[in-house]
C-alpha cells in the first residue's frame, strides 16, 4: 500500500478476506479500479463489494481498462473521493492505475 495524501491510499489487488483487516486499520471506503475478468482467478467486484459491506466499508467500482479510461473517469473518481468517508483505499492490479487516476482527478 502507498499513501497518496492524508485520506487516500492505493494498493494492488485486494482479496475479499482482506476487508476485515482493512476495516481494523481504519479504512472506511474502497474504490475498485480493476475491471472484472481482467485476469484468471481475480475476485469479482460483486464478491469484494459484499465483503466490504459485511466489514462496514463503503465500496464503489470505477473500472479502468486503459489510458483512455483514466481521462474519461477522472471526474467519477474525484466525485467518489468527495462523497465517500475516508480514509479511502483505491486498488487495481498493482496500484499504478489507481495512482494515475488519483493524479488525473487532482487537475
Amino acid at each position: 500500500m502507498k499513501q497518496l495524501d492524508e485520506n487516500v491510499w492505493v494498493a494492488g489487488q485486494i482479496d475479499p478476506a482482506d476487508l476485515p483487516a482493512l476495516a481494523e486499520r481504519g479504512f472506511r471506503a474502497i474504490i475498485g479500479n480493476r475491471p472484472d475478468g481482467e485476469e484468471p482467478g481475480q475476485p469479482s467486484w460483486s464478491v469484494i463489494a459484499a465483503a466490504a459491506q459485511d466489514a462496514g466499508i463503503e465500496a464503489r467500482h470505477i473500472p479502468i481498462a486503459g489510458p483512455d479510461d483514466i481521462a474519461a473517469r477522472k471526474g467519477d473518481f474525484a466525485q467518489a473521493l468527495a462523497e465517500m468517508p475516508g480514509p479511502v483505499l483505491a486498488f487495481c492490479r498493482s496500484g499504478a492505475r489507481s495512482g494515475r487516476l488519483y493524479e488525473a482527478a487532482q487537475g
